[in-house]
This record gives structure tokens, C-alpha cells and sequence, in this order.
């Protein structure tokens, strides 16, 4: 009997030493798993930072300079327009330059639509400027068309994105705009001077006012598709595949 007791207490004793070293091994595990994951909440933390370093020094409004070089070269441009002017479609972007929504698009959406349907001759594309931020957006989009009189609407709209400050801000300012222009190789400064003052640019922007309320749209950027089946408001689509689509079916 007593021997049948003690061996009873060694197998409880027994046991009890497993259950403490099995919870002791499980908050070791516990522990192990908490710092793994501080250490990739960490990582994790350290990328974010630098992608935002990144992202805010290609985004300086004191750097800049075309991008768009290569996307544009060879497309014919004509005024807002650029894409071959037999094109069985037009894609109709309007967009506010002060618009920091509208710069992620130029460099997305747009961008692929200019490499692809745009340059392939499927589609041209049309830059409306619809200036519905601020006050700041009306010189901006004048001194836009004037570069649209010698053809470089497109390469001002980029290189403007490209040194975009915070909206309404006070950043746009005759300096500002004189170097767009020069970065946009514009090639008669004195007459794109001249040409943003010109009294017809006012009934020019009221008209993409109008165009955009009749459109429904209510927000920059936001799309249409303009083609044998009539003209298609799109909105802000998420893709260009979404507005590839769209040609496809206004072709």
C-alpha cells in the first residue's frame, strides 16, 4: 500500500514538473513570437519611412523637370490634344493642375493610356482643365493654354506636376510659371507671356466648367470617352484597363 502511495505521488510530482516546464516553454515561445513580431512591426515601420522619403523628394515643388520625355516623343500634339488627330476616339481627362490627385493619375493612369491606345492610334487624349480648386488654379491653366498655342500643352501640364506645391498655397506665381514654360520648352517664352492674357482664355475655361456639369461630374480627375457611340462619362476610374474598355466599346 505504501509503496503503490509513493509511486501515485512520484507520477503526480511528475507530472506537475511537465505542466511547469511545458507552460515555461510556451511563454518562451510567447516571448520569442512578441519580439519577432516588434521586429517586423519595426521593418515594417523603416520601409514605410523611406518610401515616403522618397516619395516626398521626387515630389519636391523646388525640383522637377520633365518626365514625360520619352512618353510623349513621336506623338503628334495638337493644342490640348495629343494623339493622332484621325484617331476614331477621344479620351477627355479633366483635371485641376493644382490637383494632387491628378498628378498620381498623370504618372498611372494616364501614362499607360499614352503608351498605350494613345500612342498605338486607337485613341487621343485631351487634357481639360477644369479649375474648381482655388483661385490660383485660373492662372495655372491659363498659362497652360497659352503653351498649348506652340504645341507644348502636354509637356507644361507634366513638368507642373512635377513641381506641384501644396494647393492654394501661393506657390504659383509668374517665376513659377516662367519656369514651367522654360521647362516645357516652350519656344517663344515672349509670346506664351503675352498669349496667357489673351481675354478668349476666360470663355475657355467657363466652357470646361459647363462641359463638366453637363457631364455630372462633381471631382478631379475624372474621365470621358468620346466616339462613334457618343460621348461616355466615366467618372474616376480606378484602372486605365477601365478606360481602355471604354475606347474599345466608343470606337
Amino acid at each position: 500500500m505504501a509503496n503503490r502511495d509513493r509511486d501515485q505521488r512520484k507520477a503526480q510530482l511528475r507530472e506537475a514538473r511537465l505542466e511547469q516546464e511545458a507552460e515555461a516553454a510556451a511563454a518562451e515561445r510567447r516571448q520569442r513570437m512578441v519580439k519577432l513580431g516588434a521586429a517586423a512591426v519595426f521593418a515594417a515601420i523603416v520601409i514605410i519611412a523611406v518610401a515616403i522619403v522618397i516619395s516626398q523628394s521626387g515630389s519636391d515643388s523646388g525640383g522637377g523637370g520633365s518626365t514625360s520625355a520619352a512618353l510623349l516623343k513621336g506623338i503628334p500634339q495638337k493644342g490640348t490634344v495629343l494623339g493622332d488627330p484621325a484617331a476614331p476616339v477621344k479620351v477627355l481627362e479633366y483635371g485641376d493642375l493644382q490637383c494632387p490627385v491628378c498628378k498620381e493619375y498623370s504618372a498611372t493612369v494616364v501614362a499607360d493610356l499614352i503608351s498605350g491606345p494613345v500612342r498605338r492610334g486607337e485613341a487621343k487624349i485631351e487634357f481639360v482643365n477644369w479649375v474648381i480648386i482655388g483661385p490660383q488654379s485660373v492662372p495655372a491653366a491659363r498659362a497652360a493654354l497659352a503653351a498649348a498655342k506652340q504645341n507644348r500643352y502636354w509637356q507644361f501640364v507634366d513638368d507642373f506636376y512635377a513641381n506641384q506645391g501644396t494647393e492654394n498655397s501661393g506657390y504659383i506665381t509668374d517665376s513659377f510659371l516662367t519656369d514651367i514654360a522654360e521647362q516645357a520648352g516652350v519656344p517663344d517664352l515672349d509670346k506664351w507671356n503675352r498669349d496667357r492674357d489673351l481675354p478668349g482664355l476666360k470663355a475657355v475655361i467657363a466652357a470646361a466648367d459647363r462641359s463638366a456639369q453637363r457631364l455630372g461630374f462633381t471631382g478631379t480627375p475624372s474621365f470621358a470617352v468620346q466616339g462613334a457611340n457618343g460621348t461616355k462619362p466615366l467618372g474616376t476610374p480606378r484602372s486605365a484597363a477601365e478606360i481602355e474598355a471604354a475606347i474599345a466599346q466608343g470606337g
